[in-house]
Formats: structure tokens, sequence, C-alpha cells
């Protein structure tokens, strides 16, 4: 095969000059030689009208010493200058960096909703196996019994002990706390109900109730009264996985001291409730606006503590306060949506003809009671897989205990059964 005449072309002799221009040492090219090299070749090309040749272009590609490739005159040519981007490239990062950033955004969007749903899910799965673990459905029953066992003493007593201090409440006052527990009965009860047990028992004890019968109803109402929160302070106690850290008697000490508080708040709020707006209409006519726009927060802020009070007495360990709060938002949103749906089924099932005949009313009552229990017992399961999920040192450290505790008791058992 003819070897090709090398020296019939020009750029042949120049490609060769600028190759034998270059230092070479031991077979490669020195390091200093590297950019002289390339400047060489590039150099070594045709060049015309400030381009190279189209018989150049091709040619001098791809050239190479030893293993160092030399940058291609093509390339050279359609390079933009050093330090200069070119007119598409500002814009171009721009957008690029810009749509990196949506699409991050995105994705940790994606993540923390991913991560939300899967809390929630979990939250809401570990409630219901909780409610149904510990009976709760049974449990709010009992409570709603000894809750209306305890009703009827209690409303005598408090209604009784405002009667007694008619002087200093006025009888203006009083006249409109039953007014205002009346209207507030229509709100949870039918108006059978309130009409055959709210409104007599409240007129009867406001008109001619004596000290006797209000000590008695006191009696009465403190036992049943303290049964019913004991079901809840014990159940919480169970939810929480800290049955048998308080003993019997100190948790109905707790459940007796609870529904005291809780009568003692009462006696104090509701006759502010009920004179507070109208003191203020008094005293600052201007302002009245400002006082009912107020009324109904301060109602469900006051209902959201005395909640949380509840369920933070009944935990047999210290805890935040703050812990116990989704569990009192949740049971009052319960107990709101639940009475009123119960207010809509007994006035559809119950305004004619009823089967339970002269029960109804008292049926109603407890039907609203249960509602109420089971709302409260279901936000104390919903605390109680929180602080699983997420413990707090004393309700971890307590857990800890009893575990322990109740494997050595079954080791002790199994070694006397043995």
């Amino acid at each position: 095969m003819r070897e090709p005449d090398r020296a019939a072309s020009p750029w042949a002799s120049r490609s060769d000059a600028a190759i034998a221009a270059v230092p070479v040492e031991g077979g490669r090219p020195t390091p200093d030689a590297e950019g002289a090299a390339n400047n060489t070749a590039i150099t070594a090309v045709p060049v015309e009208g400030g381009r190279p040749t189209p018989d150049a272009e091709g040619t001098a590609s791809n050239t190479a010493i030893g293993s160092h490739a030399v940058t291609t005159v093509s390339d050279a040519a359609g390079a933009a200058p050093a330090g200069d981007p070119g007119s598409e490239g500002p814009h171009v990062s721009a957008r690029g960096w810009a749509r990196r950033a949506a699409l991050k955004a995105a994705r940790l969007a994606r993540a923390a909703a991913g991560t939300a749903t899967y809390v929630g899910w979990k939250l809401v799965k570990g409630t219901a196996v909780a409610a149904f673990r510990y009976r709760v459905t049974g449990l709010a029953a009992e409570a709603a019994f000894f809750a209306l066992l305890s009703l009827p003493p209690l409303v005598i007593g408090l209604v009784g002990t405002m009667g007694h201090f008619r002087s200093a409440l006025g009888a203006d006052t009083v006249l409109d706390i039953r007014t205002w527990l009346i209207e507030r009965s229509q709100t949870v009860l039918t108006g059978q109900a309130v009409e055959s047990v709210v409104v007599p028992l409240i007129d009867e004890v406001i008109k001619g109730g004596s000290p006797d019968i209000v000590s008695v109803s006191f009696l009465i109402s403190l036992w049943a009264g303290s049964r019913a929160t004991n079901v809840y302070v014990d159940t919480i106690t169970i939810a929480y996985g800290l049955s048998g850290i308080r003993g019997v008697i100190r948790t109905r000490l707790r459940a007796f001291f609870l529904y005291l508080v809780g009568l003692l708040v009462m006696l104090i709020l509701i006759p502010l409730l009920v004179a507070g707006p109208a003191l203020v209409r008094r005293a600052l006519p201007e302002s009245a606006g400002f006082v009912l726009m107020f009324y109904w927060p301060v109602v469900v802020s006051l209902s959201i503590m005395f909640l949380a009070m509840l369920y933070h007495m009944s935990v047999p360990v210290r805890t935040a306060w703050w812990r116990e709060v989704p569990g009192a938002v949740v049971a009052l949103v319960m107990w709101i949506v639940g009475s009123v749906t119960l207010r809509l089924y007994l006035t559809g099932s119950l305004s004619g003809v009823s089967v339970y005949g002269s029960l109804s009313a008292a049926i109603a009552v407890l039907a609203w009671l249960y509602v109420a229990a089971l709302a409260v017992l279901i936000g104390a399961a919903l605390n109680a897989e929180i602080d699983r999920l997420w413990p707090s040192a004393g309700t971890a450290r307590a857990r800890a205990v009893r575990e322990q505790r109740v494997g050595d008791e079954d080791g002790t058992n199994g070694k006397n059964s043995a």
C-alpha cells in the first residue's frame, strides 16, 4: 500500500513542524510544553477570514501529543472568550436555579405531607385500638349512669346554695341564673327533657328548698359525682399504661377532690357567666358588642382548661400541662358535634309518641351524658397515644418501673407455682 505524500499538503508540513517544536522528555512532552504545544497546534492551522479553512477544520480535529489531548480547532473557534458567560448563560443559570429550588421545595412538601399523614394515621389508629382495648364505650356508659344519679342532687345543691346567697347575689341574679341554666339546657337537650326534668327541679329548689334537703342532696351528689369522676381518673390511668402506680384509696380521694373542685368552679363561673356580661353592659354600655364578641371564646377556653386539668390531675405522674391540650380540644369538639347530632335525632324521634313514654326525658339526658363521657375518654386515649409516640420523662420512667415490678411479680409467682 502506497504511503500518502505528506509533502504535497501545506497542512502536513505545518503540523509536523508544530509537533517537532514540542520539547520531549522520556518519550512524552514535558509539563511546560503542553501549553506551548496547544498554541502551536492551533497556530499551525491555515486561517482564512479569521476562521480555519474548510480543509483544515476536519484535519486538525484530533491532534494528540502522547496521552495529552490538544484542544481542537473547531472547539476553539466556537467557544466564547474566557470570562464571558455568553448571551444566554446568566438567564439559563437563573432558570435552572429556580427550577432546582422549586423541585427541592416540592420534594420537601411531599415529604412533610407524607410524614404528617403517617403520624396522623398512626394517632388515629392507636387511639381507636386503645378505645376498644380499654372498653371506652362501656366505661362511658358507667360514667354517664353515675353522672345521671348525681345530676339532680347536684342541681339542687348548686341552685340551693345560690339561693342561700340571694342577698349577696341579688334576686335578679338568681332569676338570671335560672333562665341561663334553662337556656343552656335547651341547647343540648330536647324541649320535653327540659320541661319535664330541668325546669321543675330548678323551680322547686329556688322557691322552697330547705337547708336539710340541700345538705342531703350535696352528700348524694358528692358520692355519685365522685364515683363518675373516678371512672375518668381510672380509665385515663389505664390508658397511659400506669395502672397500679396510684393505690385505690388515693385514686378515690383524687376523684373526690376533682369533683369538689369542679363544683367550686361551677359555683363561681355560673354567676360570672350570667351576671358578668350584664354588669359590663350596665357599666360600659358602649362596649356591649365587644363583650358579646369575646363571650363564647372565653367559654370555650375555660372548657378546654377544665378538661386539661382533669387529664393532668388524673395521670399519676407529673407531666406538662400543654401535653393535655390536644385531647381536651378533641374532646370538646366531639362533645359539641355529638350534642348537636343527638339533639337533632332526639327532636325528630321523640317529637311524637315515643315508645319510652315518661322515660323519654331521662333517657335523653342519659344519652347526652354518655356522649359527653365518651368524648372525654376518647380525648384521654388520644393524649395517651401521643405520650406513647413522644413520651415524657416522667411517664417513660413510671412505665419502666411498672413493667419491672410486673416482671418481678410474674417471676415470683412462677417460682411459687413450681
